[in-house]
This record gives structure tokens, C-alpha cells and sequence, in this order.
């Protein structure tokens, strides 16, 4: 019974603490909009081989599997060549390579599921492609957090940079700007301290594909779905145009 009530509390604090950073997140700055495009399948790609290569060394995405990403136009055996990093079998979801002891040991608590982060994380500012677009470009050096690194778009994040080689190092730029007899700090833009292995508009562009694959992984049946509601919606035009003239055809003698 202690057990159960000591899991309950747990479950407890780790959702207020997820709500309450969702919250942090929405109060940080404006959310970039996100080039989502689901039906480019270069794009959607190279999103897959950073997912793999950056993202599931902690995170799982539990309700995906390798097999589903020929969907992307990836052949089975390039998904086995290129990203079975984690298991042998292509028929498996995407585990995390991390142990989930050894991740609780290290952060406190296991790295949540990424498979409908995309969805999730929606909020007024923004829908959450936008979210995840803003957040994996706003990380910056913080020597007095744990990890070395702050994050604009969820202030006090926990996660490290893991593409930090990729962009680089950045410190953000800020005004003060007077306001009502207040002094604040505005954020003005990014200053480069160490250049990374990408320019700042290639890294743009890979989180983009990122942020678009995880923006399908979310949901892989959206561009299915809105096909198919396409052309319902143009049957029912073309039956409803022809019910219209069948009643005229019927009642066109009745007086």
C-alpha cells in the first residue's frame, strides 16, 4: 500500500513538474513558426537520421517503429544499415539506448517519450512544431546550471544541448529598456562565441527536418487523412449538386 501511495505522489509531482515547465516554456519568448512540411521526404529523412542519432540516445519514441519509416520513403534495408541503432529488428519501436535505471540515477527521473511531443506541447504561442523549432535554436552557455547550458524558450531546462557541436556556442544579447519605471531585460539576439560544424542557416534548416519528422511521427496518418477527407468532401459536392437535380427532374410536373 506504502508502495502504491509513494508511486501515486511521484506521478503526482513529476506531472505538476511537467506542467509547470510547459508553463515556464509558453512565458519564455515568441515561438519561431516552424517549417513544417510533411510530404517532403527528403526532409523527413534526414529529421529520422538526427532523430536517431541525437534524440534516442535518451529519449524513446515508443510508439513508432523502424519498420513504419518506409512510410518516408526509406527502404527496409537502409533503415537497418543507417538507423538500427538500438535494436536488431525493424519491426521493433524506437527504445531509447539509455538504461532507464541508469537515467533515472543520472536526471532524477526517465527522459519522456518523444513520439507525440510534437502535438503535446501546442499552446498560445504557437502549435508545437513551433515549440520545438524555438527551443532546440535558443540553447546558450549558463555556467551556474548543472549542465552548462540555459534555454530562452524553457528557462532552467534540465535537458543539455545535445547538438551543441552543430550550432556552436551562443550567448544571448539583451537591452534594458525602461518600462514604468522598471528596468528590463529585452532580448535583442544571439552573439556566436565558438562557431559549430554547421552555419547558423544549415542549422536552421537540420532542425527544421528534425522538427518536421518528429511533426510526422506525431501523427503519420495526417497527410493520409487529409487526402482521403479531400476527395470525400468533393464526392459529397458532386453527389450533392446531382441529388439537387434529380429532386428538380421529380418534382418539375407537381403543382
Amino acid at each position: 500500500m506504502k508502495k502504491n501511495l509513494h508511486g501515486f505522489l511521484a506521478g503526482l509531482l513529476l506531472s505538476l513538474g511537467l506542467a509547470v515547465g510547459a508553463h515556464a516554456a509558453e512565458d519564455g519568448i515568441a515561438w519561431d513558426k516552424a517549417p513544417v512540411r510533411t510530404n517532403d521526404m527528403a526532409s523527413l529523412q534526414n529529421g529520422a537520421k538526427l532523430f536517431v542519432n541525437y534524440c534516442l540516445n535518451c529519449h524513446s519514441a515508443a510508439f513508432m517503429r523502424f519498420n513504419r519509416l518506409r512510410d518516408i520513403g526509406l527502404t527496409e534495408q537502409q533503415i537497418k544499415d543507417n538507423l538500427l541503432f538500438t535494436t536488431d529488428k525493424v519491426g521493433e519501436t524506437m527504445k531509447a539506448a539509455i538504461d532507464p535505471r541508469q537515467a533515472k540515477e543520472w536526471f532524477g527521473a526517465n527522459p519522456p517519450d518523444l513520439t507525440l511531443v510534437a502535438r503535446s506541447r501546442a499552446g498560445h504561442g504557437g502549435t508545437g512544431a513551433d515549440y520545438l523549432y524555438t527551443y532546440l535554436r535558443t540553447y546558450y552557455r549558463d555556467d551556474t546550471k548543472a549542465t552548462g547550458w540555459n534555454n530562452l524558450a524553457f528557462p532552467s531546462v534540465g535537458m543539455p544541448h545535445v547538438l551543441w557541436e552543430l550550432q556552436g556556442e551562443r550567448k544571448p544579447v539583451f537591452e534594458e529598456v525602461e518600462s514604468h519605471g522598471h528596468t528590463t531585460h529585452v532580448f535583442k539576439g544571439w552573439e556566436q562565441v565558438t562557431p559549430g560544424t554547421m552555419t547558423p542557416l544549415q542549422y536552421d534548416q537540420a532542425v527544421g527536418d528534425l522538427v518536421n519528422f518528429m511533426t510526422w511521427m506525431a501523427e503519420p496518418a495526417q497527410n493520409t487523412r487529409v487526402r482521403v477527407g479531400v476527395w470525400v468532401l468533393l464526392f459529397l459536392m458532386v453527389f450533392t449538386f446531382i441529388a439537387w437535380r434529380l429532386n428538380a427532374a421529380f418534382w418539375k410536373d407537381v403543382k
